[in-house]
């Protein structure tokens, strides 16, 4: 065995120094996050469910909470001890993208404690945390929607930048917080205060989708004229699929909360509401199959070729996770058994994916090589 091997075996063994942990933590860490968080929610949203399933679902979330809070921790530490790294992390066309993971994370946290976490902390303080979290991840989430594209639209440049799937991180965000307000509808009193909760969501699913499609756009031209990625990126090809997932699961959640807003003579909003949400869903789901198939054309295609493991293969997670509560909810509005037979089908994939995943990106922490320089 060569000292090179022993090197890499060792705990930290392939920085110089253990420091380099805060020095190089960049925001995609946070896909971590969203990537372990999605899987809970994934679950709670399949149509069949069971105590195993749940306690299952439930330990998920907790591992979440405690990745949000260790990396949240470690990515203070790294602006605090290293600000000028931190800042052209910040900078850079590419990194500047997955600061939309840090609301996205915050958010899948937070839409887990509304789910599971009565049990362990009690109705009261479960769904504050959750509300708590989703305003924070909301205003973070329309932060980076507008601050990223600004900074992109006024940075000097000396070359031309190409349109990437990760462009799609800092317009994603709103959606998230559309698809996850859902479940705080109810518990916002009745009246005015429920009205705006509600509309808010919707506006938040316009906002997204707006910018998400324009953007998506931009993307097809330049993979149909410019190629796929490099080896190491080609995984973010899979965000394509977050935004159809998550839109989807918005827009059939937000249409089954419609009916405790509009009552009465304004049913039938509420019922038009429910009726868009199925239409969207069915015809952004072949959008999504298509793009599902081309995304797995291109993973294959680079896996024999060679694809390095990188932070970038946590997009396997979260955007295959969003077709989950995608189908889920689409095929609960729709009581179609064949959607949500496939809701099944993809949480199997999900649960794969992210236990490869996790498990390779746990390895190389161990050794350090994710904290080398990006």
């Amino acid at each position: 065995m060569t000292s090179t091997a022993l090197v890499d075996r060792r705990f930290l063994g392939e920085l110089e120094r253990p420091g380099q942990v805060f020095e190089h933590l960049t925001p995609n860490w946070f896909a971590a996050v969203m990537g372990t968080g999605i899987v809970a929610n994934a679950a709670v949203s399949l149509p069949l469910q069971s105590g195993l399933l749940t306690a299952y679902a439930t330990m998920i979330w907790i591992m979440a909470a405690v990745l949000l809070i260790a990396i949240s921790t470690g990515f203070v530490l790294h602006w605090a001890r290293h600000p000028h790294a931190a800042r052209h992390y910040a900078g850079d066309p590419v990194m500047s993208q997955f600061y939309g993971a840090v609301p996205m994370a915050v958010l899948t946290v937070g839409a887990g404690a509304v789910h599971l976490g009565a049990p362990l902390l009690g109705s009261t303080v479960a769904v504050g945390l959750g509300a708590v979290l989703w305003a924070l991840g909301t205003v973070l989430g329309v932060a980076t929607s507008v601050w990223v594209p600004f900074t992109m639209m006024t940075r000097t440049r000396q070359h031309e930048v190409r349109a990437l799937p990760a462009w799609l991180m800092p317009v994603v965000p709103p959606m998230v917080s559309a698809s996850t307000g859902a479940a705080l509808v109810s518990h916002v009193p009745e009246g005015q205060a429920r009205l705006a909760m509600l509309s808010s969501c919707y506006a938040l699913f316009g906002l997204s989708l707006i910018l998400g499609m324009m953007t998506m756009t931009m993307i097809y031209s330049r993979l149909v004229h410019g190629g796929v990625p490099v080896a190491q990126s080609a995984p973010t090809i899979w965000i394509t699929l977050g935004m159809i997932g998550q839109s989807i699961t918005a827009a059939n959640l937000l249409g089954a909360q419609a009916g405790l807003v509009f009552a009465g003579s304004m049913a039938s909003i509420a019922l038009g509401l429910k009726i868009f949400g199925i239409i969207y869903g069915l015809a952004m789901g072949g959008f999504g199959a298509a793009m599902f198939a081309l995304a797995t054309a291109i993973t294959v295609r680079t896996v024999r070729q060679g694809m390095p493991f990188a932070l970038t293969w946590w997009s396997f997670t979260f955007p295959v996770g969003t077709c989950v509560t995608g189908m889920s909810a689409l095929g609960i509005a729709l009581g179609s058994a064949p959607i949500r037979g496939l809701a099944d089908a993809l949480y199997v994939v999900l649960v794969i994916a992210w236990g490869i995943v996790a498990t390779r990106t746990a390895h190389a922490a161990y050794i350090g090589r994710v904290f080398r320089p990006a």
